[in-house]
């Protein structure tokens, strides 16, 4: 099948990373579907895929073409399938012709653990000019589309965490001082910190100290500056420049324990099985706290986890602090690290988002 995927990067790089990570993951399946990726932003695109140019259309493989989503937008023929991410309106006159072409027209939402979505996930969406259109919801169960993962993502994880010689390497790159790559080759504990503005940064540093255990703390350039400067006797917080999606993916792996923010790093986190702290977008009327704790009811992570993403979300220093010190040390660390690789571990035996996806679409052409 021939898709086209229409990307509107709204802000940050969740937009964009589901989408080329969909993109790439149709291209890769065993059919070789081809892709046609549509985005508005470029400029944002080239900061997780450095071989993205300004060009209005470009192969990048075999099986992708990248097309700079202009107004107007150019004139091409869609595909078997039109995806437009996150309800971005593809522009009319690309409609019409989608109309001519008789393409299925998939809405990928956004993902949720609500368990409405079970019951949306599928449906049509009747149009009036006769076009075949479905929602098509990402998820966590059985009954959703999923979550994108590809093939040998858990052997790619295994294989990586079981080299240190890569691991050494890639932080080096990162320009991780020698004594800190060192420590870290020594047992001690490693955190990705990448957060929104306001996350209680502070309260981490201070917990990760009371734990009287080496931490080092890698933060993305420019985020969370108020602890970039942080050396204690237990906690050396270091900067590091902004990486592709295989580097963070590597990063999470290697990490002892992740914060991460929206629904691209959410699921990447997962995949790398350890304790994890999600920062989920925020919206207004606090609905965004409504939908983490429908996550965590899925999850399987001890009460005092889901009391942390609270206090984390909320922006809640003291009380993030006072769950950190519980989580961090003993009996609830431990619980912690294998509450979160079970629930990977589960996930991992439902098929993937791109899977199921293509076969919905076959069905449906």
């Amino acid at each position: 099948m021939h898709f086209d995927i229409f990307c509107r990067v709204i802000d940050n790089f969740g937009d964009i990373g589901v989408c080329w990570r969909l993109a790439r993951q149709l291209a890769h399946a065993p059919n070789g579907h081809h892709v046609t990726l549509w985005v508005d932003d470029i400029h944002r695109f080239q900061r997780i895929e450095a071989s993205i140019t300004l060009q209005p259309v470009q192969s990048l493989t075999h099986n992708i073409t990248v097309v700079h989503w202009t107004t107007p937008a150019l004139l091409r023929e869609p595909g078997d399938v039109v995806i437009e991410a996150f309800s971005c309106d593809p522009p009319q006159t690309f409609i019409d012709a989608m109309k001519a072409k008789g393409s299925l027209w998939i809405n990928l939402e956004y993902l949720s653990a609500e368990d409405w979505v079970e019951s949306c996930h599928a449906l049509p969406s009747l149009q009036s000019n006769g076009l075949r259109k479905f929602f098509f919801f990402p998820g966590f169960t059985p009954k959703t589309g999923g979550l994108l993962r590809e093939h040998d993502l858990l052997a790619q994880r295994d294989a990586w965490q079981s080299d240190s010689r890569q691991r050494v390497a890639q932080l080096a790159a990162l320009n991780v001082p020698a004594d800190v790559i060192a420590g870290l080759q020594t047992g001690w504990r490693q955190a990705l910190l990448f957060g929104y503005p306001g996350a209680p940064a502070t309260a981490l540093t201070d917990a990760l100290e009371a734990t009287q255990t080496p931490w080092v703390v890698l933060v993305p350039q420019g985020m969370h500056p108020d602890i970039i400067n942080v050396a204690t006797p237990h906690v050396r917080v270091v900067e590091i420049p902004f990486v592709d999606q295989a580097g963070f993916d590597r990063l999470l792996w290697r990490s002892d324990l992740n914060f991460v923010r929206g629904e691209d790093s959410l699921v990447r986190a997962l995949w790398a099985g350890k304790p994890l702290v999600w920062q989920i977008y925020e919206q207004e009327d606090d609905t965004h706290l409504i939908k983490l704790q429908a996550w965590l009811a899925h999850s399987g992570y001890p009460d005092a986890v889901g009391q942390l993403m609270l206090a984390w979300n909320k922006k809640e220093d003291s009380a993030a602090r006072q769950h950190l010190d519980t989580l961090l040390q003993g009996p609830a660390w431990d619980d912690w690290v294998a509450a979160a690789a079970r629930w990977t571990d589960s996930l991992a035996q439902q098929p993937d988002l791109a899977t199921n996806l293509t076969a919905f679409c076959a069905r449906n052409c």
